[in-house]
């Protein structure tokens, strides 16, 4: 049985539906969300406000993983490398829609920016992978370090009561810790100053700007 490879042109056009897809389609998680078996939880209005906007963050944080790994995987200059961000693409495609299932229950809705948030974040990727695979996956390690801190910190920002949204985080959590190390052992380098402190700078623009819009 022959594979076919896929020419550049095939890549963008793939690139171009998987955008489109995350930004504006209804992406469907491979694992079941971990609050499936969870009540939802009793909310007052400031209560559900609070914990959309929280969500919407962590909606607009996954779109900004799918493009940064639709980014890197792109300029990969090692078919194994590249297959490695698409597995981990996959994995955050669940946490997308986990994201979006909670929103839905909040009767929110994701970022309004999320396209513009999503370009940014490719043309991120895309130039820490034309650098090298070993910064690419640097950049891997240091982006899902940041995020599970992030996550702590909305870990500890919920509602008591809210272990639909908590039991969501964690799972995330979780994986980004196993993302950050899986690169690492791949060969991921630590990136220079003043790279990671950018990267803290932006996130915290992102989400104070997501949790409204």
């Amino acid at each position: 049985m022959n594979v076919r490879t896929l020419s550049p042109l095939d890549r963008l056009l793939v690139g171009i539906e998987h955008a489109f897809e995350t930004v504006a389609g209804s992406p469907e998680a491979i694992r079941p969300s971990p609050a499936a078996a969870l009540e939802d939880p009793a909310l007052d209005e400031r209560e559900r406000r609070h914990v959309a906007g929280l969500m919407r963050v962590n909606h607009t944080g996954e779109v900004c993983a799918q493009a940064l790994y639709d980014g890197q995987a792109a300029l990969a200059r090692d078919e194994a490398t590249r297959e490695h961000l698409q597995h981990a693409a996959d994995e955050e495609t669940d946490h997308l829609a986990w994201c979006a299932q909670r929103l839905r229950e909040l009767d929110s809705r994701p970022s309004l920016l999320n396209p513009l948030w999503y370009a940014g974040s490719y043309l991120i990727g895309a130039a820490a992978a034309w650098v090298g695979d070993k910064v690419s996956l640097g950049f891997v390690v240091e982006t899902e370090r940041q995020v599970e801190a992030h996550l702590e910190d909305h870990l500890q920002r919920l509602p008591a009561q809210d272990e639909r949204s908590r039991a969501v985080l964690a799972q995330m959590q979780a994986d980004e810790v196993r993302h950050a190390d899986n690169a690492r052992t791949r060969g991921g380098i630590e990136l220079p100053f003043p790279i990671p402190g950018l990267m803290h700078l932006s996130s915290l623009l992102m989400k104070a700007i997501a949790y409204r819009i």
